[in-house]
């Protein structure tokens, strides 16, 4: 009994062992690959960097088109994906049946969520550029991406009200409470952090993305910031691929100064959905 005991102890100091190593071979390229970039990026921030206009063959200036068409991009994506999205995932939750029908549309959701982003791009620039003819613009990219992070947000939004204990629903209703009642001010509270937390993710993926803006809404190079939903912009991700592609000459400290502050955006929307959810969490009563 005692060899067994001593057995179970050395199988569960290597099993703690080997989690840790596969965390460390995890965490430390992710650190490494962000200090590098911060090292050689750092260097070529500055005001007139941030604030101002590409020259010269996008070699100096500043970013400020990209910066400001990024933000665009992704406010647009969120105009059009958190509403149907959470939507979806109320309807899904709370009142579609569980039958073959939903199994399906739940089936389709996860599968959309694999599909390749340049197969969106070519979906967005045939149905929005095209058929609909919006154009390259700032709308078009925008359903673009919205199309593309629907399921993210719909699956973890879904999972998010599946999560609330049952009960809750059950003493909302038999106090008098509706449904819907009971939706919006039991359930939604209580789940919102596992929705920000799919809202931020989706949107992460959509202010990242370059092949879906390529072929409906980004500009190689616009020397002026854009001023209607129908007008093309530049942006981050196309233009960090631009400069690092397809500019000869292009000097690296610039490269990677655009990457800093794409890393740098991406960063603060994860630290605002952090404030977000720790506070709903401090409101839950589970």
């Amino acid at each position: 009994m005692k060899a067994f005991s001593i057995n179970r102890h050395i199988v569960q100091r290597l099993g703690f062992s080997f989690l840790t190593l596969i965390t460390t071979l995890t965490f430390v390229p992710v650190v490494w690959v962000i200090l590098y970039i911060i090292n050689k990026g750092a260097p070529a921030i500055s005001w007139e960097f941030i604030s101002g206009f590409p020259h010269d063959g996008m070699r100096a200036g500043g970013i400020l088109p990209a910066i400001v068409g990024t933000i665009y991009l992704t406010l647009g994506t969120a105009i059009f994906s958190v509403p149907l999205g959470i939507g979806a995932a109320i309807y899904l939750s709370e009142y579609a049946a569980d039958n073959t029908l939903t199994r399906l549309i739940r089936l389709a959701i996860i599968n959309l969520a694999g599909i390749p982003s340049v197969v969106y791009g070519l979906f967005g620039l045939g149905l929005f550029v095209i058929f609909l003819n919006f154009g390259t613009s700032i709308l078009a990219a925008s359903l673009t991406l919205s199309i593309m992070t629907l399921p993210v947000i719909i699956s973890t939004a879904e999972e998010a009200l599946r999560s609330v204990p049952q009960a809750f629903r059950t003493v909302s209703i038999s106090m008098g409470g509706t449904q819907w009642q009971t939706i919006r001010r039991i359930v939604l509270p209580e789940a919102l952090p596992g929705i920000i937390t799919g809202v931020i993710l989706g949107l992460e993926r959509a202010a990242g993305e370059t092949a879906p803006i390529l072929f409906t809404g980004a500009a190689f190079f616009l020397p002026r910031l854009p001023h209607s939903p129908f007008d093309a912009t530049m942006a981050l991700p196309y233009h960090l691929f631009v400069i690092s592609t397809q500019v000869p000459e292009m000097p690296v400290q610039i490269q990677y100064g655009t990457a800093l502050v794409l890393l740098t955006f991406v960063v603060i929307m994860n630290l605002t959905a952090t404030f977000i959810r720790s506070r709903a969490r401090a409101k839950r009563q589970w």
